[in-house]
């Protein structure tokens, strides 16, 4: 009877929906920590200072990004729907854990677990939706997909109004035991997607080994020029996602209970639209011209550079909400288009390990401005920290735009 879903012509779109419930989970589990510092230093004093709580954040970033290039290997070679559940359910079950916790020592280890297993996630579900999804609909699926990350977002920053409530530790638990159950729901309807391949297909895979597979990526200048584009947005990128419930709070004077849920409610709805608006011209774009996609992301990429001048120097609501509403749309834009673009320059049984080393070195750029801004805010010059965060992303706009030049809608094996 389940079986029989992936004969159905809605189940591409089911895929989608199911996804979109475990990356929503992904990142509430990751982004409550960020907005529950206030509470949580009351019991654990270590966090009381920014930079060690940027070690905190960024430990997850490190054993993240090392686990990307591994997660999208692995996903290339076995079954990724037994990936998904299993990085759910173990990072759930860490996030219940984390609830436990009474000292520094034990959140370092547990938040370096849940590195380890969430990194499985986003190289394997965008490779199965790239999958299900036609170069037609694609930016639109991954782009509908992506907004299950920005409500996870959304959500997590309740987790500083659930823990001045409720207690910090109640906030870990109810966020963990919803992520469980809902491994095992995903073990139930999720189906792997099975290729078929031709007879030559077969043979090429075959012999296609882990020290080919990598040469054949990196031996692409296209995937480098993809891979530092990637790379240089994700510095404001991870910036707003760990930093701008604590930007909000200072620049506009308001409590981190206030503060957490209004900044990333704020990322969040814009994103969505982003995701949607950037998906839609995408797929639409594409048809018309081989670098409809690349056009597209880069609009979107160009809104957020006035958008971190802004919030860096922003001291009223209209400037700081105005500027955090033009990053997310923009950077919705981008994120809906970075899997289909890949799969543009990279063969499709290679695609979840291509894009885990392009998740690899966006998260090294975050964990590395992760630790920076919190040097900045502990000196006094933390809005100058995202302003100047722009010209990164500028540089990375004019290279993708001078030098990608795909050559196909979407590559095959």
């Amino acid at each position: 009877m389940i079986s029989s879903l992936r004969y159905k012509s809605f189940y591409p779109w089911l895929v989608v929906a199911l996804l979109w419930g475990v990356a929503l989970l992904n990142y509430m589990d990751r982004q409550m920590l960020s907005t529950m510092r206030d509470a949580m230093q009351i019991d654990i004093p270590e966090l009381q200072k920014a930079e060690t709580f940027g070690v905190l954040m960024a430990v997850f970033l490190y054993i993240y990004g090392v686990m990307s290039p591994v997660a999208g290997v692995v996903a290339d070679r076995s079954s990724r729907k037994w990936l998904i559940v299993g990085s759910l359910f173990v990072w759930s079950a860490v996030t219940y854990g984390m609830g436990m916790a009474n000292g520094y020592t034990t959140l370092l280890i547990l938040r370096a677990i849940m590195g380890f297993s969430e990194a499985l996630y986003i190289p394997t579900a965008l490779s199965l939706i790239a999958d299900y999804h036609t170069g037609k609909n694609r930016s639109l699926a991954i782009g509908l997909h992506m907004t299950g990350l920005y409500t996870g977002q959304a959500l997590g920053g309740f987790g500083a109004t659930l823990a001045a409530t409720k207690g910090w530790h109640t906030a870990f638990h109810w966020f963990g035991i919803v992520g469980i159950c809902y491994a095992f729901v995903l073990a139930l309807l999720l189906i792997e997607k099975k290729q078929e391949p031709t007879a030559e297909e077969k043979s090429s895979e075959s012999r296609l080994s882990l020290f080919k597979s990598l040469s054949l990526i990196f031996s692409n200048l296209a995937f480098w020029i993809l891979l530092f584009y990637f790379a240089a947005p994700s510095l404001p990128g991870w910036a707003i996602k760990n930093w701008l419930p604590t930007l909000f709070a200072e620049s506009l004077d308001i409590p981190m209970s206030s503060a957490g849920p209004l900044s990333t409610i704020t990322i969040a709805l814009s994103s969505f639209i982003g995701v949607i608006v950037g998906g839609i011209a995408s797929d639409r774009w594409v048809q018309k011209h081989i670098r409809g996609r690349i056009y597209t992301s880069a609009l979107g990429l160009g809104l957020t550079i006035p958008a971190l001048v802004l919030l860096g120097v922003g001291q009223t609501l209209p400037a700081v909400l105005g500027a955090a509403i033009c990053f997310g749309i923009g950077f919705g834009i981008f994120d809906a288009n970075n899997m289909p673009i890949l799969c543009q320059i990279v063969p499709k049984n290679l695609r979840a390990t291509a894009y885990g080393f392009m998740n690899m070195v966006g998260v090294f750029a975050g964990a590395a401005v992760t630790q920076w801004l919190g040097k900045f805010k502990d000196e006094g010059h933390f809005g100058l920290g995202f302003a100047v965060l722009g010209g990164a992303v500028l540089f990375a706009l004019l290279l993708q735009l001078l030098f990608l030049k795909p050559r196909s809608a979407a590559q095959t094996d």
